[in-house]
């Protein structure tokens, strides 16, 4: 069973600190939703990004639809060989169970993730997602795994091939995916640091590149 953790991401509700931007509120109202009620995100709130710690990096729930776009409908998550879960730059923890289908449509999934924050739970009846406050260490604690990588540009560098390999002699392994754009993580974790190309991936292609190297060698 692979363990994949996106972790330190930055999907969040708009902060306290930016609720009353023109930005925030005015695309607050088209969406009908008050201030504290809608995903920070780049492509909207730029300008009041400006404004506030680590902007340049915050308000991106795009980087998370892809990375669970691709892991959810990998073979490997269908085998039911994968376990996923979404850790936030303000130490909350999503859970997803691996039957969860996700919106493709990232103004849905949008709408998905304010519906989950403000909840908890979604839906009631079958919680295929669940948030709880926790820490990426907390976390790993909880999984129990018999090893950690971290996906890290300055890591160990290794082909994808080799890699899912040596994911392969384990039995209950992590994987740790920033889903920042750029930059380090924000939380302190240890395990190995690995890098899988010789240049900085984009979080959902190194989420690919780990899941199919991973399925190859479990599979074929």
């Amino acid at each position: 069973m692979l363990h994949l953790i996106i972790a330190d991401s930055e999907l969040e509700l708009v902060p306290k600190k930016l609720q009353n931007h023109p930005s925030i509120i005015s695309y607050a109202k088209r969406r009908f939703k008050k201030p504290d009620e809608i995903l920070l995100d780049s492509t909207y709130h730029h300008t009041a990004l400006k404004s506030l710690k680590d902007g340049e990096r915050r308000g991106r729930p795009d980087i998370v639809h892809l990375c669970l776009i691709n892991a959810l409908e990998s073979i490997l998550n269908k085998e039911g060989k994968l376990r996923v879960y979404v850790h936030t730059r303000n130490n909350e923890v999503i859970y997803i169970k691996p039957e969860t289908r996700l919106p493709r449509n990232y103004n849905r999934f949008v709408g998905l993730m304010e519906s989950l924050f403000k909840n908890r739970l979604i839906p009631k009846d079958l919680a295929l997602l669940r948030i709880e406050n926790k820490t990426l260490s907390e976390i790993i604690g909880d999984i129990g795994p018999d090893a950690v990588f971290i996906m890290h540009e300055n890591g160990v560098l290794m082909n994808p091939q080799s890699f899912g390999r040596k994911l392969n002699e384990y039995s209950s392994p992590v994987v740790i995916v920033g889903g920042f754009p750029h930059g380090d993580f924000l939380s302190r974790v240890e395990g190995e640091r690995v890098s899988i190309y010789k240049e900085p991936l984009m979080a959902w292609s190194v989420v690919n590149e780990v899941v199919i190297n991973y399925e190859s060698s479990l599979f074929w």
